[in-house]
């Protein structure tokens, strides 16, 4: 039987992670209040197109900070606002 959470993205119970996503007290918050759905979502999803919006380089520590401060802030672990991504109107004059 998989173990399940209560999402606080989803806002309701879903099917929890087999593991923790990386080492860390983020990682075991992750694990304990984020289900597979969301986290998955972020994985394929999201965490894309900031890396790719904002042209985050991850080897630079302040930009790995971004995206774990992003990141935290999608799967709603903070009270943080997200990065605009996919804004249709960027570039137009």
């Amino acid at each position: 039987m998989s173990r399940t959470v209560i999402c606080v993205k989803l806002k309701k119970e879903a099917e929890g992670l087999a593991a923790a996503p990386f080492a860390g007290p983020l990682g075991q918050e992750i694990y304990e209040k984020v289900s597979k759905e969301a986290w998955e979502d972020w994985k394929d999803n999201m965490m894309i197109k900031v890396i790719n919006e904002y042209r985050l380089n991850l080897v630079d520590p302040n930009h790995y900070q971004t995206l774990l401060k992003q990141m935290s802030a999608y799967l709603g672990l903070s009270g943080d606002k997200i990065l605009e991504v996919e804004n249709a109107e960027r570039g137009k004059s």
